[in-house]
Order: structure tokens, then C-alpha cells, then sequence
């Protein structure tokens, strides 16, 4: 892996290069094709690669909390978070592993398998539902996860938001999928988004990487890595009260 922006270098970081900043921050990692599908045959694994791979472990390592959608959490069949050697260091003073928090309406989840069963007491799994949600699945759903009521009649993401940094997990990393992405940038909450740029051109239905509301977040390229054809972009919300480009 190569360094290519906004300078050149045969050496790479990736601790010091995804760094959070000073303070709360919400960030969103996705990988998409070249045409800007995120998923092939339903997957996000098959736009894939090393490097990516490397990327996403080092986010998920640096990270206080892992958030991802009820559709993501299916389809990607999510367990917990485990802890990994690589970590260690990253780690210090924080769990060995960050839990999961799952965003959820109407509460349609698994509640038998790995992510809640096998979650250690340090990373318990966090399921964030609405007072709509029915309340014997909510019931159910403490015995096994902690519960969040964030809303109404849907989950509101800034109450989500606020709830997880009142448990002081402030650096948040969103797995998505698009229409998690998409509420939380119309609610004005992403403040970064990793993004790998898969080689591969796929067609077809899979959706960007925002698929929802419209919203405007603008932002500044901070780094392009390279490896193997893939891209790995880093863009930060840009600070207009700075001035920043």
C-alpha cells in the first residue's frame, strides 16, 4: 500500500492516517465499485480486497463503537466485534473490542444469534429502536442487548447519536448500509467518510453509498492511498467557519 495525496510515499499508517480528530466524530466506512455500486450479489465482500480489508480493521480498531442498519447486520451476517493482536496498542485504556449498535425500527433481528450471544460484557451489543417498535421485541431485546429509544415513530439519528455519546463512545463508525448513511447525513451528523473505490465496473441495482434523502455535507480530500488498483480515500467534513477547502 502507497500514499499517493496529498503527497507520495512507499510507507503507509494506517493508525496515524485514519486517526480521529480531537472530539466527537461520526465517520462512515464503504467500499463501492468504480461505478459506484456497494454491494455485488447482495455483498459488500465481493468489492473487496487486502487492503481494503486492512482498512476496515484499523477503523474498527480506533473506533469507540461500531453502528450499522438492521438490513446490513442481516445481510452481511454480523457477529461482535473481537478483539485483535493489532489493537492492543490502539486500545489503551478502552475495551479490548468496540460493541455493536444496531439501528433498527421495527426491531426484525436475530436476537439468537452470535451478536447477541456471544457479545462480551465490555461490548455489549446496543440495539437503537424507536418507542413504535413493539414492546415485547424491546423487552426481549434488553435481555440480551442494551436498548436505546432514539424517537418516535422512527429512530431519529441525532437522539441515536446523542445517546451513544452520553455512554462516551464519541468516535463512531458507521458500516452503513446506504440508507443508514443517507439519514444520518440528512440529519447533518457525518463528519468523515472513508471510501474505497473497488477496480471493478458492475451495473446493475446496487445502490450508492447514500441512498436516501438529500442532504449536503461538504468535504475535503485529507489522503488517497493505493494498493493493488484499489483506492482508499480519506474526505473530512470541511470547517467553512475556518475557511477550509
Amino acid at each position: 500500500m502507497r500514499l499517493i495525496h496529498p503527497e507520495t510515499s512507499a510507507e503507509v499508517d494506517l493508525v496515524r492516517a485514519y486517526a480521529y480528530p480531537a472530539g466527537p466524530c461520526l465517520r462512515i466506512n464503504m467500499v463501492a465499485s468504480a461505478d459506484g455500486g456497494t454491494w455485488l450479489k447482495g455483498l459488500s465482500g465481493g468489492l473487496s480486497g487486502r487492503g481494503d480489508r486492512q482498512v476496515f480493521w484499523t477503523l474498527r480498531g480506533l473506533a469507540d463503537v461500531v453502528v450499522a442498519g438492521a438490513a446490513t447486520v442481516r445481510a452481511e451476517g454480523y457477529g461482535p466485534a473481537r478483539p485483535r493482536p493489532s489493537w492492543q496498542g490502539l486500545r489503551e485504556g478502552r475495551p479490548a473490542a468496540p460493541p455493536v449498535a444496531v439501528i433498527t425500527r421495527g426491531l426484525d433481528l436475530d436476537l439468537s444469534a452470535p451478536l447477541f450471544t456471544e457479545a462480551e460484557p465490555y461490548a455489549r451489543t446496543i440495539v437503537i429502536t424507536c418507542a413504535a417498535a413493539p414492546k415485547e421485541r424491546r423487552e426481549e431485546a434488553a435481555r440480551c442487548a442494551e436498548v436505546i429509544v432514539a424517537g418516535g415513530e422512527r429512530v431519529d439519528p441525532v437522539l441515536a447519536v446523542e445517546a451513544l455519546r452520553e455512554r462516551g463512545l464519541s468516535r463512531m463508525l458507521c458500516e452503513g448500509g446506504p440508507k443508514t448513511n443517507a439519514q444520518l447525513a440528512a440529519a447533518d451528523l457525518v463528519d468523515e467518510l472513508c471510501l474505497t473505490v473497488s477496480p471493478l465496473l458492475i451495473g446493475g441495482d446496487a445502490a450508492r453509498a447514500l441512498d436516501g434523502p438529500p442532504s449536503l455535507t461538504r468535504l475535503r480530500l485529507a489522503h488517497v492511498l493505493e494498493d493493488e488498483g484499489f483506492l482508499f480515500t480519506r474526505y473530512v467534513r470541511r470547517d467553512e467557519k475556518a475557511g477550509t477547502l
